[in-house]
Parts: structure tokens; C-alpha cells; sequence
């Protein structure tokens, strides 16, 4: 069975940056793509960042373009969100998923999630 591990959230002041990471396991790291979704309170899980370990695709959502990079370590079977100029607007749940089949953006094709890590942004 697959398992996806997030850490690094916490409580941040506008403008800062943070690094939040995903630990896979269960499965050989490079039969799976990964992205990050968030979900703030009330609002829908919104699309942040989707990678393909294998050939270095990447894609972001519209709000976080320019301001946040996903990265991988295949060694370490790690996918990384690296946050820059934070707002209060980016504060949310932020979610680690994986899919078995091709899937970018749409929550409903990810086979497997994380319990998720809480990014706080004050003004």
C-alpha cells in the first residue's frame, strides 16, 4: 500500500517561504506522479503543483505560478513544494497526492493522498 507523508507546514509571516515535503512508500517511487493540492476552509481543493519524476514535467496552478517550484529527490523518494512570497491567501491544508495513471489537475484521478499539513499565513 501505497503512503504519502507530509511535514514542513507551520505558522509564517507574509512574505516568507517555506519548504514542505512528501515522503513516498509502498510502491517503487518512479511508478507514480505526484502533486500538491490545498484546501483552505469552506473552499474547494485547489490545484498547486503536479511533477513526473521520472522526465522532470511540471505544471502549477494559476495562483501559485511564479512564486512556488516542486522539486524531487529520486534517492530519497521525496517531492518537494518550495514556497516563496507568502500571502495570507495561501493559507490551507496542503496535501500530498499520487496517481498510478497520467493526471495533473483534477483531485478525482489521484489514487493516494496524505493526511496533509497545515500552512498558516499571517499579515
Amino acid at each position: 500500500q501505497v503512503q504519502l507523508v507530509e511535514s514542513g507546514g507551520g505558522l509564517v509571516q507574509a512574505g516568507d517561504s517555506l519548504r514542505l515535503s512528501c515522503v513516498a512508500s509502498g510502491r517503487t517511487f518512479t511508478d507514480l506522479v505526484y502533486s500538491w493540492f490545498r484546501q483552505a476552509p469552506g473552499k474547494e481543493r485547489e490545484f498547486v503543483a503536479y511533477i513526473n519524476v521520472i522526465v522532470n514535467t511540471i505544471y502549477y496552478g494559476d495562483s501559485v505560478r511564479g512564486r512556488f517550484t516542486i522539486s524531487r529527490d529520486n534517492a530519497k523518494s521525496t517531492v518537494y513544494l518550495y514556497m516563496k512570497n507568502l500571502t495570507p491567501e495561501d493559507t490551507a491544508v496542503y496535501y500530498c497526492a499520487a496517481a498510478t495513471q497520467p493526471a495533473v489537475s483534477s483531485s478525482t484521478q489521484y489514487d493516494y493522498w496524505g493526511q496533509g499539513t497545515q500552512v498558516t499565513v499571517s499579515s
